[in-house]
């Protein structure tokens, strides 16, 4: 199969890279590209039967690649840092979903779908009736994704996997987000915050001023004896906005209900 990679993340893109290289010699990868924009151009100008797709890229999301490979019998994969795209995979045909840091079983797993999504689009209509249960393996593996509750946070040489249930909170700092985590690190991602509430809106976060997202589950206290303030498990005390306080109460009453 011909296969192109497509994550606007260098380190990403180089290690997948070198695993399909040495794990899937079936794999030919015949371009990569850092946005939507650049894997629209290899499209057309090579044959592609698969397409590793980042998700949470800038200027357009990897959702806005797939109608372009609507026309033809390309399949992709879904590889991203993130678990909460799961559904949206599914409802877009995605034949398998792999979070980073992508393991080799779980790549090998991942192409031999594809390589059967292949053969169902060359299958008559009956035939591809009588094996339509190949499309039902990324629906057995929901509850397994969604108890995955681990994040990553590039850096220039990498990433960082961190906890979900570890971070605090997370600070905005113009196009820079920090992690505040227990036990008390602090870790500096090159992305905006507003990427990261839409990420973690559905993992007990939210976002209670346009600097800040707490994880509702390290805090401790609330008040508005003196203007709307919450106090973190690390002593820290944040203001929660006016304008976003509707919704904090809403997520609070929410999770606490659990």
């Amino acid at each position: 199969m011909n296969a192109i990679i497509v994550d606007d993340e260098e380190y990403a893109r180089q290690a997948l890279f070198f695993l399909i290289k040495q794990q899937c010699p079936q794999v030919t990868v015949k371009g990569i590209a850092r946005s939507v924009a650049e894997a629209r151009k290899i499209l057309k100008s090579e044959k592609i039967d698969l397409v590793f797709l980042d998700i949470s890229m800038p200027l357009e999301d990897g959702f806005s690649l797939f109608p372009d490979l609507e026309k033809n019998t390309t399949s992709v994969i879904i590889t991203t840092a993130y678990n909460q795209h799961a559904v949206k995979a599914i409802r877009a045909s995605a034949v398998d979903y792999l979070l980073k840091p992508i393991d080799k079983d779980e790549l090998h797993t991942a192409i031999k779908k594809a390589d059967e999504w292949r053969t169902l689009r060359s299958m008559s209509a009956a035939q591809f009736n009588n094996h339509a249960m190949v499309y039902n393996s990324l629906h057995e593996n929901m509850n397994e994704i969604k108890a995955i509750r681990k994040i990553n946070l590039p850096h220039t040489h990498g990433f960082h996997v961190v906890d979900v249930s570890s971070i605090m909170y997370i600070l905005a700092d113009s196009n820079y987000s920090t992690f505040h985590t227990e036990p008390g690190d602090k870790i500096v991602v090159s992305k905006h915050l507003k990427e990261y509430e839409s990420i973690l809106e559905d993992c007990d976060f939210c976002r209670i001023h346009k600097s800040r997202i707490i994880n509702l589950r390290h805090m401790i206290s609330y008040s508005n004896k003196n203007g709307l303030v919450v106090k973190m498990s690390d002593g820290s005390e944040h203001t929660v906005s006016r304008r976003k306080s509707p919704k904090f109460m809403e997520t609070a009453r929410r999770i606490f209900r659990k």
